[in-house]
């Protein structure tokens, strides 16, 4: 084969390839330069106003951006209302316990970029999430970080999508490790983006199990066992929220992987990264040491903003980020 037709056969194969592979090829933190250069600002100000009237607004936000990430990509198909024809992936089971008020801010930081003439109608709906996100962690003493944009808004949401795509409070290492490496994240992203749970909340019935058999589960702390009891008696009102972190629940810090080494985790699948041994030494590392902690969580929170982009006529602008254009 000459070179010509193997050039030839190569430049084909490419443009296959950005035809059909998954690619992030488009994502670049200037893409709004010179179509809404004040987006970053304008959004980060609504965020702020939200995060000023409710702390929800921080675990509230994070949480729908890994949502929505880990069904179908990061396209923003998780804000989308369900209509008499169609049950959207917000009305699965898995989703009904998704805060409100992370919906709100990016429906308002969305209408603070709609605001603006130039703006209108011009930034997806997905990079407002993404961009938010990043605005509470900052919030709430986490790192800055840049946002690669680009994405657009998918044109598909059904509960039915949503089936076996989140982590279950009940999972296992290998269960943990299976479901993120279907998106390209590895055992440590997987470690980093569980350390969110050093914000937010649950409800009883995630953990009961653990405080509940008998015995208690031997990896719980027995003080915090007994004080999880306490809080969440056998007949609790399912909506008593307990804090994911009882140390510092609204700090973005590293102290959720202190808690784990003293058997702190809330979730099976919190302590199970200390108990297991092919996870101990990140956890042990990312407890004494918060800036390595925050490094591992800016490249995991880029490779999860990267899952399932869709460009191209695989996505559009909403101009309602509940309804489909």
């Amino acid at each position: 084969m000459g070179r010509f037709h193997l050039i030839l056969v190569w430049s084909l194969c490419v443009s296959l390839c950005l035809l059909l592979c998954p690619t992030s090829a488009q994502l670049k933190t200037n893409y709004y330069a010179n179509i809404c250069p004040n987006v970053e600002s304008i959004v980060k100000d609504a965020v702020t106003k939200k995060f000023q009237q409710t702390f929800v607004t921080v675990p509230g936000t994070l949480r729908l951006f890994f949502h929505d990430c880990f069904v179908e990509g990061c396209d923003a198909s998780v804000i989308v209302a369900s209509t008499a024809n169609n049950k959207a992936e917000k009305d699965n089971p898995d989703n009904l316990s998704l805060a409100g008020d992370g919906f709100d801010t990016v429906i308002k930081a969305k209408a603070a970029v709609d605001a603006v003439p130039q703006c209108k109608n011009k930034v997806s709906c997905a990079d407002i999430l993404a961009l938010a996100t990043r605005d509470v962690i900052g919030l709430s003493g986490g790192p800055s970080y840049s946002v690669e944009l680009g994405r657009l808004d998918g044109l598909s949401s059904t509960s039915t999508s949503v089936n076996g795509k989140l982590p279950k409070s009940t999972f296992n290492l290998n269960q943990l490790n299976s479901l993120f490496a279907s998106h390209g994240l590895s055992q440590a992203d997987m470690v980093a983006l569980s350390g969110a749970h050093t914000l937010g909340f649950s409800h009883c019935n995630q953990f009961s199990n653990r405080i509940y058999s008998n015995p208690v589960d031997p990896t719980l702390n027995k003080a915090y066992a007994t004080q999880l009891q306490q809080m969440c008696p056998k007949n609790v009102d399912p909506d008593i929220a307990i804090n994911m972190d009882p140390t510092t629940p609204r700090t973005f810090d590293n102290v959720y992987f202190q808690n784990l080494v003293e058997g702190k985790g809330l979730f099976t699948s919190d302590q199970v990264l200390y108990t297991d041994s092919r996870s101990q030494p990140t956890v042990r590392t990312w407890a004494k040491n918060k800036a390595a902690f925050n490094q591992a969580f800016i490249t995991a929170m880029t490779k999860l903003g990267r899952v399932g982009v869709k460009t191209g006529k695989n996505g559009n602008i909403r101009r309602d980020c509940s309804v489909f254009n």
